[in-house]
């Protein structure tokens, strides 16, 4: 069992943080048990000259210690109620309101393995399908490039689609050899731009969001954090446009500067 020192404890806590926003100063448990099996096959004698190297290496260091820290965890379907409220009620008011442009602006912002930006894919074919000329394009953007390259390969196992509706299977999936795998056809994979993020830097964007998708990604910060990221994704957002961020996550009502519209779901 990996024991570490409250020094270095604190060393790798403080440089998550700071760094990538993560709170960790209650998880020196979760440290220990998550990094014993990359240390022990280092070849390090000892965890502060194997940490120093790791937060001073490569970019694939971090980002192995980052995937090792955090859990890039999504599955499809997650939360339902935002797409319903997302295909039935934001996107009507969207479409009024730039019917001259015919441009959304939509991130799904900490987007993990792919499972949600494509889901938004799914819904925005199936609203414009028949009203052509928009720009229906989802930015999705994560922190770790082996979350990105899982999503833009675009295929799942099939048990892992079965809460996808029947028809979005048929329409928008094709089966792979053997059926244990669907991948998602072109018209849905292309209207996905994936791209490398970290959501503490700058937010800087050629055009202001109309919806901004980021769930369940706060619960690793802490309240401070949080509020600086509420208030980055304001600046960034349409007047008019919205924020949707995971059921178990709540923004401060002190500093909050968005209207509060639903069960996780904000408006500007």
């Amino acid at each position: 069992m990996l024991v570490i020192s409250q020094k270095d404890f604190i060393k790798i806590s403080e440089f998550v943080h700071k760094n990538y926003g993560i709170n960790l100063s209650q998880k020196k448990q979760l440290i220990e048990g998550r990094l014993y099996q990359p240390f022990s096959k280092s070849g390090y004698k000892d965890f502060s000259t194997y940490i120093d190297d790791v937060m001073k290496g490569d970019k694939k260091d971090i980002e192995m210690l980052l995937n090792r820290l955090t859990t890039n965890h999504s599955y499809f379907m997650r939360e339902s109620s935002h797409f319903d409220l997302f295909r039935d009620e934001i996107l009507p008011k969207i479409e009024q309101t730039k019917k001259s442009s015919k441009v959304l602006a939509i991130w799904s912002a900490a987007c993990s393995t792919g499972q949600e930006p494509y889901t938004l894919s799914m819904i925005l074919k199936d609203y414009f399908e028949n009203k052509p000329g928009w720009d229906t394009r989802v930015l999705a953007t994560d922190i770790s490039q082996r979350a990105l390259d899982i999503a833009q390969a675009a295929s799942y196992e099939t048990e892992d689609m079965k809460d996808v509706p029947d028809r979005w299977m048929k329409k928008y999936l094709k089966a792979d050899p053997g059926g244990e795998t669907h991948t998602f056809i072109p018209e849905i994979r292309n209207n996905v731009i994936y791209r490398t993020f970290n959501l503490m830097s700058p937010i800087r964007s050629r055009l202001k969001f109309d919806v901004i998708f980021c769930r369940n990604v706060m619960i690793y910060f802490d309240q401070q954090t949080k509020d600086a990221l509420v208030q980055r994704f304001y600046d960034a957002t349409n007047p008019g446009g919205y924020l949707l961020v995971g059921h178990a996550e709540t923004l401060n009502k002190k500093t909050n500067p968005y209207h509060y519209l639903g069960v996780a779901a904000y408006v500007k």
